[in-house]
């Protein structure tokens, strides 16, 4: 969602901010900003717009600055508009701001009632009259300095949030506060950065101070200084981001989504990499944060997640019953804390993210952990996240920087891990031989060859994707494991090309879908050649029977064949209990394919963020 960026250094740092902000914009956002602190004072730009405006803007304005703040928004309260966009003032502060404060509206009216004057309808200029308030004496006593001021101010603020805030009358300083919302520091050798993601401090600096919970952070040129929430001076580490500045350039490519479809066989190979000439898998491969032997204590799995990593979950569980033949559940994160559940003591809770800092993800991992679970794994692409600091233990899913919004590489390399899941738990409990292990392991390291061998038919989908250039709907079917490889095909679809899409195991066709069947509906279907394809055979009789267009990603090797309005695609191979990684990556080149005839904005597609960081 929304971004932050900031800086500090000898010289003018609009364009370092600006590039911070171009780096962000993959977060998803409709409004952007500045604010600069230098010889003309406290200046400020914003824009309901692109940062390309808001560097057009900047331009014509002259803003410079050797201190500064900026943001790009994603509307929340109030709509996308100049008024409502960052940084909000008051006075001589200005503040961005990433989250919701949960009682603006309380904070409002008292401020209202001091006397406070408001041109927004945002939730962050409550904090910018707050801070205000609170610096000069109106709140909580005598007027303090802004550092104090900031302190003072965040005792009132509840919910989740992160805050930059700099002031007229103290030029050559920023204030950061992470509550809940992510936040770093970026150790230059010129000055002091921060940033909402890493991604956007690599041009200046790679040495990075992650922010905790509760942290109140001083930057000035000369360095940073932290404390805690009762103003204690703390020390965080700084470590060196293995991020590459390349990582998040779109080189050759289109889009970053089409980048990241061509990145997978490397992504796989690079998460794969811990195994390579492994015979088994280790507990020592989800990290040591649990006692030696945890695996063969666990006698259940609960898998929570968002979107598309919820997918992936929903793969584990066929994987997990039939293989280690552990009960698994699989919850949405953001339903899951809000239902009375019961804890096991002996329950393994695997929470996936990309980015480490979903909000509903976070938040259900720390209600688990309240509950008493203590066997928890994070599965993410970010190893200095929240996620994976929280977590006892973790899989690191290396697949490198995902700008596009809509997931590919992030997806497959998520599945490639929880594979590994499965088989360590299936070795622990005595459901898998040492023969049957090396070659699910073998299995799994020709995934990046059989992946590449998928991507060779771009032209096939891409022609199949010409069909969906008028369609305003779309029926996605599979069975089994692939089944969750259906709901991410119209996932990816309706994300990206909007084109309405859902997806259903094929046997609930009689029972309510099929009313929907007719030949301006494409019906997608996930078809390898496994004990189900008998059944899905009869389902897809059933469409063609109603005029229904199908589209059917089948096995080379399997009886489907192509027909008056069946199109049928065989795979390269037939790929057993890890053929739905190979099935999910034609689905991604159709909805890719299909949004370029849209015209839609691939990579940012409308009203969604990559990084959803509040509920």
């Amino acid at each position: 969602m929304c971004g932050i960026v900031a800086a500090v250094t000898a010289g003018n740092v609009s364009e370092f901010l600006l590039s911070g902000l171009r780096t962000l914009e993959y977060r998803g956002y409709d409004s952007s900003g500045v604010a600069l602190l230098g010889e003309d004072g406290l200046q400020r730009v914003r824009v309901a717009g692109r940062v390309a405006d808001l560097e057009r803007a900047l331009a014509t304005e002259g803003a410079r600055g050797s201190a500064g703040i900026a943001h790009t928004r994603w509307a929340t309260h109030g709509a996308a508009t100049r008024d409502n966009a960052h940084p909000h003032r008051s006075g001589g502060v200005a503040v961005v701001h990433n989250g919701i404060v949960e009682n603006h509206a309380a904070l409002r009216a008292d401020l209202e009632e001091h006397g406070y004057v408001f041109a927004s309808e945002t939730d962050t200029e409550v904090v910018a009259h707050l801070i205000e308030a609170c610096r000069a004496g109106v709140y909580g006593g005598d007027a303090v300095d802004l550092q104090h001021g900031v302190q003072r101010a965040v005792g009132y603020l509840q919910g989740a949030f992160a805050l930059a805030v700099v002031h007229a009358d103290e030029p050559e300083m920023v204030m950061l506060v992470r509550q809940g919302s992510p936040l770093l520091v970026g150790v230059g050798d010129d000055g002091m950065y921060a940033a909402s993601d890493a991604a956007a401090l690599i041009a200046a600096t790679r040495r990075l101070m992650y922010l905790e919970n509760g942290d109140l952070a001083r930057l000035t040129r000369e360095g940073c200084e932290v404390f805690d929430a009762a103003g204690e001076p703390v020390k965080r580490e700084v470590v060196t981001s293995a991020l590459q500045g390349d990582a998040v350039s779109l080189g050759p490519y289109r889009h970053f989504m089409q980048k990241e479809l061509f990145e997978q066989p490397e992504a796989l190979a690079a998460t794969l990499g811990p195994v390579a000439g492994a015979d088994g898998v280790s507990e020592a491969l989800f990290g040591g944060g649990l006692e030696s032997g945890w695996s063969a204590r666990v006698d259940s799995v609960l898998i929570l997640g968002c979107g598309t990593s919820s997918h992936a979950g929903m793969v584990a569980k066929y994987w997990m019953e039939e293989i280690a033949e552990l009960p698994c559940n699989v919850e949405i994160a953001s339903e899951y804390r809000y239902r009375r559940s019961v804890p096991r003591e002996s329950q393994l809770l695997v929470v996936i993210s990309q980015s480490g800092e979903t909000a509903d993800v976070m938040a259900a991992l720390e209600h688990a952990q309240a509950l008493g679970h203590r066997y928890t794994l994070a599965i993410c692409n970010v190893p200095e996240s929240s996620l994976v600091r929280q977590a006892a233990l973790s899989f690191i899913t290396r697949a490198g920087p995902e700008i596009g919004v809509a997931s590919t590489k992030a997806f497959t390399t998520q599945l490639a891990a929880l594979f590994l899941l499965v088989l360590l738990l299936a070795g622990r409990h005595g459901r898998l031989d040492a023969d049957r292990e090396r070659k699910y392991l073998d299995e799994l390291r020709h995934l990046p060859v059989a992946v590449g061998k998928v991507l060779e038919l771009e032209d096939a989908v891409k022609a199949w994707a010409r069909d969906f250039g008028d369609k305003h709907h779309a029926l996605f079917l599979g069975r089994g494991r692939h089944y969750p490889i259906a709901l991410e095909g119209a996932l990816k679809l309706k994300e990206i090309s909007y084109i309405h899409a859902e997806a259903y195991p094929a046997g609930e066709l009689k029972h309510g879908p099929l009313a929907l069947v007719d030949g301006e509906m494409p019906v997608v279907v996930v078809a390898p050649n496994d004990a189900l394809l008998e059944k899905l055979q009869s389902n897809m009789q059933e469409v063609s029977a109603r005029g229904g267009q199908l589209y059917v990603f089948a096995d080379g090797c399997g009886p489907v064949q192509a027909s008056n309005g069946v199109k049928v695609l065989p795979m390269p191979e037939h790929y057993g209990a890890l053929s739905p990684v190979l099935h999910v990556v034609t689905l991604q080149m159709l909805a890719y394919h299909a949004a370029l005839l849209k015209g839609t904005d691939v990579d940012k597609p409308r009203n969604l963020a990559k990084s959803v960081t509040v509920e």
